[in-house]
């Protein structure tokens, strides 16, 4: 199951209290204070773990204390303070305060941590409060309170390339036979219904990660279809590669195809509009009329865009396309270098 959005109760560890103790040693008279300080208490830390990409260990277990300091005692011994608690959380989640809407912190690099909620500072004993007139005090601070919030937390997606098209074009069996991934392929539409995932193998070691966003249609970004669940998570891609069904069964004209889609991602974010897009004519082993593609693809150079022909069924075309990706990805990632510099 992939769950994009949750809401958690979070709870830092109360500070130990500070001791009030003195002294009781045979031979040493007036031994004076010796009342330790109490330990902090545990924070709460999120922290970007690669191995999740989906939220759904929050759903039903969204409560989340750390753990206590302990108590200062006698001698100076200041008392123990507590182990954070670290919650996985995949890169992509953005934290936000559910109280205020204030957005607290992005993950948008894998290992990253954020303290969401400070434990509290362990008490002072009565050892810290001896003075020269004062040499038996009898004060000691109790721990202070950790920090309590309730958190909301969003999952965008992080991916190289994020794979667009209305349903049934050819999305899954596109990523199946680029990657790893095994997604759902069927014959109706809406098959794919959550967002997959699938690592690239580019050129010698370079991979990159192509992320199959379920199909988008004509009024999505009003809520339509599932289009307006997933489109969040193209705003983090890369680039766009828009998959178009030219084949004989589909009824639809390949231009309108194209522009329907880019209407509602410019919908949902003038942004998107902005990233690289390539544009595959899939299934070409099915059509029949070539001059449905010929048409796409003129469309496509008047509009300065890439454009390219394959079947994702029988694997035509489909290595050209991959180094095609991985070769605007690698510009893509030495540009922003440059830029950083």
């Amino acid at each position: 199951m992939f769950i994009d959005e949750v809401s958690i109760w979070v709870l830092a560890g109360k500070g130990g209290d500070g001791c009030r103790a003195f002294r009781r040693e045979k031979y040493i008279p007036r031994g004076g204070p010796s009342g330790g300080d109490g330990g902090d208490g545990g924070d709460i830390v999120l922290r970007a773990d690669p191995n999740y990409n989906t939220l759904l260990h929050f759903r039903f277990n969204p409560e989340h204390k750390a753990a206590v300091g302990r108590a200062g005692e006698g001698s100076n011994r200041t008392g123990k303070s507590a182990d954070d608690t670290i919650l996985p959380v995949p890169p992509g989640t953005i934290v936000y305060n559910s109280e205020t809407g204030e957005r607290l912190y992005d993950f948008n690099e894998y290992e990253q941590e954020y303290v969401v909620a400070h434990g509290g500072r362990g008490g002072r004993g009565n050892a810290r409060f001896a003075t020269s007139t004062n040499q038996a005090p009898q004060r000691a601070d109790p721990g202070g309170a950790g920090e309590e919030f309730r958190l909301r937390l969003e999952l965008k997606l992080l991916a190289d390339v994020g794979l667009v098209g209305f349903p049934n074009v050819g999305k899954s069996t596109l990523i199946s036979t680029l990657s790893a991934s095994r997604p759902k392929i069927a014959d109706y539409p809406f098959t794919t219904l959550e967002p997959n995932l699938g690592v690239v193998r580019g050129e010698g070691d370079e991979t990159f990660v192509m992320a199959d966003i379920p199909g988008i249609i004509e009024g999505a970004h009003e809520g339509h279809g599932l289009g307006i669940k997933f489109l969040r998570h193209i705003e983090r891609t890369g680039l766009l590669l828009h998959l178009i069904d030219v084949s004989e069964f589909s009824d639809r004209d390949p231009v309108e195809d194209y522009e329907v889609i880019l209407r509602e991602l410019g919908s949902h974010s003038k942004k998107l509009l902005e990233k690289p897009m390539i544009v595959a004519a899939n299934k070409i082993d099915a059509c029949q009329d070539p001059e449905r593609i010929d048409v796409l693809e003129a469309f496509c150079r008047s509009k300065n865009l890439f454009f390219t022909r394959i079947s994702a069924a029988t694997g035509e075309g489909v290595d050209e396309l991959r180094r095609t990706l991985a070769r605007m990805i690698r510009e893509q990632k030495r540009s922003a270098v440059l830029e950083s510099e």
